[in-house]
């Protein structure tokens, strides 16, 4: 793989990421969005998938210490645990839909003002995690762009 192919596949990633967020604002904002759309599972979403796949060959790099992908993994794990609070309020099995909601997929129920509330408080908390899970991936980009070409392609 090439530099600009890990470059590629890194921001790929990173804006996998940003729209995994903006399904769960459109959960929030009253958008039907399908369960299996915002996986809670870190390692189901897009973002996850590439880091702990290609990912990982980065952690060898000289220039990408450890605890980057350290912070960037624990950023994430943050991340999805906090909408693990929203899917909670959103799909819960305690309200179940009726024949004609499974049908036309509308597979989220509905929730209270109080319930809205709250799961608006944790997207915007989690939102902030995203928000720093993203500069430390810039920062990570930075320096992939840093290291020469051929020290990156000995590695993948």
């Amino acid at each position: 793989m090439t530099k600009e192919e890990v470059l590629e596949h890194l921001r790929s990633a990173k804006s996998a990421h940003i729209k995994w967020v903006q399904k769960a604002k459109l959960l929030i904002n009253g958008i039907d969005v399908e369960e299996s759309a915002i996986p809670v599972d870190s390692t189901e979403c897009n973002f996850g998938k590439w880091f702990y796949g290609d990912g990982q060959v980065l952690n060898s790099l000289s220039n990408n210490p450890l605890e980057c992908m350290q912070s960037i993994e624990k950023l994430h794990f943050k991340l999805h645990d906090q909408y693990l609070q929203i899917f909670n309020i959103y799909f819960s099995q305690e309200k179940k839909a009726g024949f004609f909601a499974k049908l036309l997929g509308m597979k989220r129920k509905e929730i209270s003002k109080t319930e809205h509330d709250l799961a608006e408080k944790y997207y915007f908390e989690m939102e902030d995690i995203s928000k720093q899970l993203l500069e430390e991936i810039n920062r990570l980009e930075r320096r992939l762009i840093a290291i020469p070409k051929s020290k990156i392609e000995e590695l993948v």
